[in-house]
Formats: structure tokens, C-alpha cells, sequence
């Protein structure tokens, strides 16, 4: 899986960037929100800060965006609670937004877990910008077809 990360953000560094992204980022740590902001607005896209599952969906409820970065574990409602409901908004709607999974949660199975709840990659924290920029251009809507970040071979 390692191999399959570095190369995909190889890429994404190489080609010329997706820019203009409209992001939502649904964490409640303030120094990730922070970080994970300027990491992205530095790329050119735009970010909203959630700090609950349910900030989110709201946040959702309100403004279009091209994906959502997820925390897993926050009060409230968490990023697995929230996903589903997505899912079921999306499903409603008939359009789907990318949902990658921020967490700290590496231990074996969560990635599966958070793939199998319906999130489309999986960003490990602390957060490697790398690793970051690879999972939201590589699944951005206007993004060439890639393999999903996070998915198991």
C-alpha cells in the first residue's frame, strides 16, 4: 500500500494541479484544521471547517463542494455517523462527493473500515502533505480516473 501512496502522490505532484476545489473539512482538532487549511489553500483550494459530524452535514445542507475530509473520531456525531448519512443524501440525490477519511486510526482494519462505511480514501494523521494533496486531487470530481487513495488491492 505504501508503494502504491508514494507513487500516486508522485503523480499528483508531477501533474499540473487541481486548483479551485471547494473543500470540506470535518475535524474538530484546531491545530489540524489549521494545518490541513493551509496545506490546501496553499494548492489554491478553498476550505470550510465542521467541527462535528453534524456541522458537517449542515455545512452540506447549505454549499455544494467537490469533497469532504473527514475525521473519524469527533463528539457529537462522528465521521462514520456522518458518512452514512451522506451516503443516504447521496443516494436521495443521485451525485456523489468524495469522502476521505482523516484519522489517527491506523491500526489494521481501519482502513477497511472506513472504505467499507462508505468513504472513498483514507489519510492517515499526523498528516504528510504529500500523502494529503495525493488524496484530495486524486479524488477530486475534475481529477483524471486514479485509484482510490486508501483502496485495497
Amino acid at each position: 500500500m505504501g508503494r502504491q501512496l508514494r507513487s500516486l502522490a508522485a503523480a499528483v505532484q508531477a501533474a499540473a494541479p487541481v486548483t479551485g476545489l471547494r473543500v470540506l473539512l470535518a475535524e474538530d482538532n484546531v491545530v489540524n484544521q489549521r494545518l490541513t487549511t493551509r496545506l490546501l489553500e496553499k494548492r489554491g483550494h478553498s476550505v470550510t471547517v465542521a467541527a462535528t459530524g453534524r456541522e458537517a452535514l449542515a455545512a452540506l445542507e447549505r454549499t455544494d463542494f467537490d469533497l469532504v475530509l473527514m475525521d473519524v473520531q469527533m463528539p457529537d456525531m462522528d465521521g462514520l455517523q456522518a458518512t452514512a448519512a451522506i451516503c443516504a443524501r447521496e443516494a436521495r440525490l443521485g451525485r456523489h462527493i468524495p469522502i476521505i477519511a482523516l484519522t489517527a486510526h491506523t491500526m489494521k482494519g481501519d482502513r477497511e473500515r472506513c472504505l467499507s462505511a462508505g468513504m472513498d480514501g483514507f489519510v492517515a494523521k499526523p498528516v504528510n502533505a504529500a500523502e494529503l494533496i495525493a488524496a484530495v486531487e486524486g479524488n477530486a470530481p475534475s481529477a483524471a480516473p486514479s485509484p482510490k487513495v486508501g483502496a485495497v488491492s
